[in-house]
């Protein structure tokens, strides 16, 4: 690494680079959604819960690899893996054009998702090594804006390219913009991992990092807590074609109504940002988890009913989204927060849990999508219970207030490393 890399990345283009390498997992995942018929009926594949697999098999694959690439990242620093990684998801993308069957492509989807492991890993991990307390998690909220942002946009550009070519054009969309992202990463980020804290990486090396991740009951607990959140998400992701067109019947306006909720998500994220070294992260997480939990009961109770038109259904959506962007960013700084020296194989085991258990429990979701909103609502509600008794293990039984062992994180002045 030169020092030139060292010198020129300012905050705002780390932020901008660490948020757009997000993005391209969100957008590997939300683009493909209006496609998802035109690929079924290409491929041969009947079952509309069936088509949902080229969603799984993208995060079962994102899931596992992150358990490689955090010890890779802790042993050889940040940027030689991301950059292998990303190389990887672009050549899976670009001969997924060529998939001659859905078995394939639900290979090559895997493999894109091992490549897109490192990305997640190394992001949350280069923010965890250049910032730590409340600037952390201002930093992962601007992070998580843009990562919100993605579905806005997401579904609208696959529709347009559906509308100009076949559905293999999603797959070069794709492979062109993880290529420029490559090209930005390789030629601006810098090394964050300094030398003198690199792990080995031996047996011993990379179990008794795994070993300080989980005996931590602070970071383990909110590491559960989010995944119990995304997999409500993904099982909303997973349903949502079907959701907006089956039941509600807004055709071609799907995409608008998925962009209107991510884009609640997105102004979460960023409001999050603004207020949270005032609140604190505690304060925002866990307020919004009791909103989340409280509404989906909401949610579900009407749903329950068989009263559920679309009018009741967008605003109850809307609440709990909003939710979802105070909690997912501040429930991910607590769990790294007391990981700084380990961050690399912290962030890959927050990341397999969070990908791999969100993914198996929102594919669950979704394949008992049953022309209602009761199972998403279902899943919204039980994962909003666990989230919540997550957080008390993790506060020793206490909302809102400070943990014992790492009240600075959450009290002192920001820590910029």
């Amino acid at each position: 690494m030169s020092n030139h890399f060292t010198r020129v990345l300012s905050r705002p283009e780390f932020i901008a680079l660490m948020a757009a390498l997000m993005a391209l997992n969100a957008l590997a995942i939300d683009v493909m959604l209006p496609a998802l018929p035109y690929m079924g009926e290409a491929l041969g594949v009947a079952s509309e819960n069936e088509r949902q697999f080229v969603i799984s098999a993208f995060m079962i694959g994102m899931g596992m690899a992150q358990l490689v690439f955090g010890p890779l990242s802790d042993r050889f620093g940040r940027r030689a893996p991301l950059l292998v990684g990303m190389g990887i998801y672009v050549i899976a993308a670009f001969i997924a054009v060529f998939a001659p069957n859905f078995t394939t492509l639900l290979v090559l989807r895997f493999i894109q998702g091992l490549g897109a492991a490192s990305v997640r890993v190394i992001v949350t991990s280069a923010v965890r090594d250049r910032y730590s307390g409340r600037e952390m998690a201002e930093v992962m909220s601007l992070t998580f804006m843009v990562f919100m942002a993605i579905p806005i946009i997401a579904p609208g550009i696959g529709q347009v390219l559906l509308m100009t070519g076949p559905w293999q054009t999603i797959f070069i969309f794709m492979a062109v913009l993880a290529s420029g992202s490559w090209l930005w990463t390789f030629f601006r980020l810098p090394e964050t991992l300094p030398l003198d804290k690199r792990r080995p990486l031996t047996f011993k090396g990379i179990v008794g990092g795994f070993r300080i991740v989980f005996t931590n009951r602070m970071a383990i607990s909110y590491g559960l807590a989010g995944t119990f959140l995304f997999g409500a998400l993904f099982g909303f992701i997973s349903s949502s074609q079907q959701i907006y067109v089956d039941i509600f019947g807004l055709g071609e306006y799907f995409p608008v109504a998925f962009a209107a909720m991510a884009g609640l998500m997105a102004v979460s994220s960023f409001t999050n940002s603004r207020i949270v070294r005032r609140f604190g992260m505690r304060r925002l997480s866990h307020g919004a988890m009791l909103s989340f939990t409280g509404f989906s009961i909401i949610w579900l109770g009407f749903a329950l009913t068989g009263f559920m038109p679309l009018w009741l259904f967008f605003p109850l959506l809307a609440v709990i989204m909003f939710s979802f962007g105070w909690a997912a960013p501040n429930m991910n700084s607590l769990s790294m927060e007391p990981l700084g020296a380990v961050a690399g194989s912290a962030s890959a085991v927050f990341g397999f849990i969070q990908t791999v258990g969100g993914a198996v429990i929102g594919g669950y979701v979704g394949q008992m999508f049953n022309n209602t909103t009761i199972p998403v609502a279902i899943g919204y509600a039980g994962m909003g219970i666990l989230s919540l008794i997550c957080i008390l293990i993790a506060e020793n039984g206490r909302l809102f207030g400070v943990g014992e062992q790492y009240a600075n994180a959450d009290t002192a002045p920001d820590m910029a490393h």
